[in-house]
């Protein structure tokens, strides 16, 4: 068992995540090697527990708003995580999209990942939008097949704060995923500390009342300083209010005033939600550009400044 196994599956713990995107798919294998060692040079020294890997997928058909920079796929997430679990030793949960998949390739799929390249955590992503045919395996059947795999996988699965609505969707959404074999969630980025508790405490109750144990929710985060990036963040269904959107914009330094909009969120939802409520960060950078990039390793480092806190920051605030 890997430390960021045995991390996620101990509810007293809080894990640390760095998010990342593999490089371009086609990319010749000096060009992987380079990414994964400059991605390395980056985070060494950070107390990680491990990576996120994402698996992108074209989401254009989720919304009419044209995408502000081209779609671009991605090398096999699989490969990606398993040279940065050789290089770091830290194991990565690696993303995978099952959008287009059959049930045998489903299959083939999670035999491959665990005896080929040592894949121990796996975040399940369905289509981006439920609109148009059906796809050949619902997410649902993904999750019972993943979870009956042998050696079983740690299962994770996204929770999107801004589907979560008066019929506490979203937690039910979450509730359904933790029957099937989900262990844990990893969020959409929070730009909305208010949405995000009452999400985050909606579910708590919601596992209450069921008598059933509220699995780990991991935070993301993410900086940005430039419209465009922000453009990009809402197009990918990321909720920014637009007081925030004005106070990074004009700041004088809006890559620290994100930081510092980030921090002041994380410190407002450990501060409302049920302390019996397994946490962690996930610091990730959604740009390209370099010193979006870099801000993204100070925002980790703050993220983690502030949950290392006795208690992890938090007080003992009802749900």
């Amino acid at each position: 068992m890997s430390q960021l196994t045995s991390k996620l599956c101990s509810p007293r713990e809080i894990v640390r995540l760095y998010g990342t995107t593999p490089p371009r798919s086609g990319s010749p294998p000096e060009l992987i090697a380079s990414a994964a060692e400059k991605l390395i040079a980056r985070v060494r020294g950070l107390p990680l527990d491990g990576f996120v890997v994402y698996d992108l997928q074209d989401e254009s058909s989720r919304t009419a708003v044209p995408r502000p920079f081209p779609f671009v796929p991605t090398v096999d997430s699989r490969g990606y995580s398993n040279r940065l679990a050789e290089l770091t030793g830290k194991s990565a949960v690696c993303y995978k999209c099952i959008a287009r998949l059959s049930e045998a390739e489903w299959l083939s799929w999670l035999g491959e990942s665990s005896r080929d390249y040592g894949i121990e955590v796996l975040s399940i992503v369905g289509r981006p939008t439920s609109r148009g045919a059906p796809f050949p395996l619902a997410l649902s059947r993904a999750y019972q097949l993943a979870a009956a795999h042998k050696p079983r996988f740690v299962l994770g699965g996204v929770a999107i704060t801004e589907r979560h609505d008066s019929e506490h969707s979203e937690s039910r959404r979450m509730l359904a995923k933790a029957e099937l074999g989900c262990d844990f969630f990893v969020s959409q980025t929070v730009y909305s500390a208010n949405a995000t508790i009452r999400m985050l405490s909606d579910y708590t109750r919601d596992c209450r009342e069921r008598g059933v144990a509220p699995r780990r929710v991991i935070l993301t985060f993410a900086p940005c300083a430039r419209p465009k990036t922000i453009a990009f963040m809402k197009w990918l269904g990321i909720a920014i209010p637009s007081e925030t959107e004005r106070a990074i914009m004009e700041a004088p330094a809006p890559l620290s005033k994100s930081i510092d909009i980030c921090c002041a969120n994380l410190r407002q939802i450990l501060n409302h939600v049920d302390k019996d409520l397994p946490l962690g960060v996930n610091a990730e950078s959604v740009s390209i550009n370099r010193d979006e990039i870099d801000a993204s390793i100070d925002l980790f480092l703050a993220l983690t400044e502030i949950v290392q806190r006795p208690e992890g920051g938090r007080h003992n605030a009802p749900a």
